[in-house]
């Protein structure tokens, strides 16, 4: 009896297995949606249509972006967890859902391992520290030698308290002694037209939304918060030059629901890589200001872990509270 109980629980699970494979073999055999949990536009938006173009056209099947703003990725994380862990669904976003959000949000309960799983790191992304030509400063080491002499003088718009571009200021400032003053905007939409009007003295900006009012001498770029600087413009210093080990770029990735089978996340992975090596995905990419990585899972997520790490220190200096 215990002979047939066991022969026929093996049997389950090879079928079990076989079931899996077989998935994996004609994968995909429908679309696969992205989800990305802002509106059109931003970094992972632009992110997700370059990579889902080029995968609609190497799997034979269609890949489609799907926009699903709201709680700064919590209402994403709902609509995947709602849906089969099958690799039919895929939230394609930046890390500050992940390393933020449940700094600032009780609603905000996932995590990595937990819920999700990274899939793919497609790519990262610089921040500028930018000035207004009023400041004085033409250079990042004159903008902290000021700075350190005149605690105070300098305001700093943001997107938002609790934003990327809030935390990494609130990380230089630790790290450099620095005491500037904080001015929040709802969004870049806002203080942006800020630092270009004089409102403000300096802030950290994606370098598209940037580069026109750089040429026309507007505002003047500092520094990137990139471990390097950026292939984009390369004259322009990182402060990881000033200060060892600061890295707060924006990553880009990929994530699915717990439990999807690791030969389609692997699939995935192994396409993403080849994806960002092509010639006009680098172009579109290094245009924009993105630096195409194409790592595995293993390795975003360990890039996920250092994220959190940092940020949660950032949000520490800058007293946030989860509301």
């Amino acid at each position: 009896m215990k002979r047939r109980i066991l022969a026929a629980l093996a049997m389950s699970a090879l079928l079990a297995s076989g079931a899996v494979l077989a998935q994996a073999g004609d994968y995909p055999n429908r679309p696969v949606k992205f989800i990305v949990p802002y509106a059109p536009g931003g970094l992972p938006d632009t992110v997700a249509r370059v990579i889902a173009q080029k995968l609609s056209e190497r799997m034979k099947q269609g890949f489609v972006v799907e926009n699903k703003p709201g709680g700064n990725g919590i209402v994403s994380v709902q609509t995947l967890t709602a849906l089969p862990a099958d690799g039919y669904s895929f939230i394609v976003s930046d890390g500050s859902m992940l390393s933020i959000t449940p700094q600032i949000n009780k609603a905000a309960k996932y995590a990595v391992g937990q819920d999700l799983q990274a899939v793919s790191l497609i790519a990262r992304s610089p921040l500028f520290l930018v000035a207004h030509p009023k400041s004085g400063v033409k250079t990042f080491q004159e903008f902290v030698a000021r700075a350190k002499k005149e605690p105070g003088a300098f305001t700093y718009g943001s997107s938002g308290i609790g934003s990327t571009h809030h935390l990494t200021m609130e990380a230089m400032k630790a790290d450099l002694g620095l005491s500037l003053v904080h001015v929040p905007f709802r969004g870049s939409s806002q203080s942006v037209p800020a630092l270009v009007g004089g409102q403000v003295d300096v802030l950290f900006a994606a370098l598209p939304s940037m580069q026109g009012f750089v040429k026309s001498g507007q505002v003047v770029l500092l520094a990137s918060n990139a471990a390097k600087r950026s292939a984009s413009v390369p004259d322009v210093p990182s402060i990881a030059e000033t200060v060892p080990g600061f890295d707060f770029s924006v990553s880009v990735g990929v994530l699915a629901r717990t439990g999807m089978p690791s030969e389609i996340s692997k699939r995935i992975s192994d396409e993403i890589a080849q994806i960002v090596k092509l010639p006009d995905v680098v172009e579109k990419f290094q245009t924009a200001g993105i630096e195409p990585v194409g790592a595995s899972g293993d390795a975003y997520r360990k890039v996920i872990e250092q994220e959190n790490q940092a940020m949660a220190k950032a949000g520490k200096h800058a007293e946030l509270k989860a509301e």
